[in-house]
């Protein structure tokens, strides 16, 4: 599994937004100059953010972007999930039960659902305000 530049700017957006809430909204052109990220790239990602209701967004000149809910709410797995789609490491266990015609016998599909329960386990378990403290840390 790989996560694409998109999921990776998606959670490095949301960060941020966490990391300077006080309440006021926050500009693209804000978030793009922390980030480093392209202006027009954060917006594609903001959009897909903001129609799943994980941002509240304000237009004008007092405009920009500040989290729907407190930034304990939501996990690394939430957000890339949204971006990425499934974190699956093989196609056949996007569905569930198992649609694979080879599912009972593959010997290499417990292979697939360890990994799959590793990432999980992983990526459900932590939460922006866990990155947020990581991040002040850091500082």
């Amino acid at each position: 599994m790989k996560i694409s530049t998109r999921g990776r700017y998606a959670l490095r957006l949301m960060l941020d937004l966490a990391l300077n809430d006080n309440d006021q909204y926050i500009t693209i052109k804000c978030i793009s100059e922390r980030q480093e990220i392209s202006g027009k790239y954060l917006e594609q990602i903001i959009s897909v953010l903001n129609r799943a209701g994980y941002v509240k967004s304000v237009r004008g000149a007092q405009g920009g972007y500040k989290l729907a809910r407190p930034a304990e709410e939501y996990t690394v797995g939430m957000i890339l999930r949204l971006i990425e789609g499934s974190l699956a490491p093989v196609a056949c266990m996007d569905d569930s039960p198992n649609a694979c015609t080879r599912c009972e016998k593959c010997a290499t599909l417990s292979v697939w659902e360890k990994v799959d329960k590793a990432v999980r386990e992983v990526v459900d378990n932590i939460t922006l305000r866990d990155l947020v403290e990581e991040q002040k840390a850091k500082l």
